[in-house]
């Protein structure tokens, strides 16, 4: 039965992704600072109650050359298993996370902003439609995209990213 195999090949691979992912934090934020940024606070909590680690945390204004410059960076960390961002996903002349990310990335998951669309509409209706949160690989690490709201930052975080960051982390390879 090919549907059987299938099923046993993701359980499979589940099974053996029980891996702790060493992850950095990225607010990016005009009027936030590192003790107002509930987001990062939302995503770090999440993160650690699951059993991983927040390596790096950092508070950005919403500007691509310095985003892109502290992705840069991250990258080269060898401390650093993936990275997600929250805030400039929104359709103001300052959201300009995903300008600034898309262009870096190797693969784009386009799943992830289908499924977080299709779970936001029960909450927030025709507004899901305006998210523009994004996730991909950037040089065999993962990273993801969310908007600047706490309720969205958990939602991401409960329903699609946990359950499959240590699957993630192990096709892309483990130290």
């Amino acid at each position: 039965m090919p549907g059987r195999k299938l099923k046993d090949s993701v359980a499979e691979h589940k099974s053996r992704s029980n891996i702790q992912v060493r992850v950095a934090v990225v607010t990016l934020s005009n009027s936030r600072s590192i003790d107002t940024d509930t987001s990062g606070d939302t995503i770090q909590e999440l993160l650690e109650k699951n059993g991983h680690s927040v390596q790096a945390r950092k508070v950005l204004p919403d500007n691509l050359k310095t985003l892109q410059t502290t992705l840069r960076g991250l990258l080269r960390n060898k401390k650093v298993d993936a990275i997600i961002t929250t805030g400039g996903t929104g359709l103001t002349p300052t959201d300009v996370t995903i300008e600034a990310v898309r262009p870096m990335l190797d693969k784009e998951l386009p799943g992830f902003n289908s499924l977080f669309m299709l779970l936001s509409y029960s909450e927030v209706k025709s507004a899901a439609m305006l998210s523009r949160a994004l996730a991909g690989t950037i040089k065999g690490k993962v990273i993801f995209c969310l908007p600047g709201s706490p309720r969205a930052c958990k939602l991401a975080l409960q329903s699609l990213i946990l359950p499959e960051l240590g699957h993630i982390r192990m096709l892309l390879g483990s130290d």
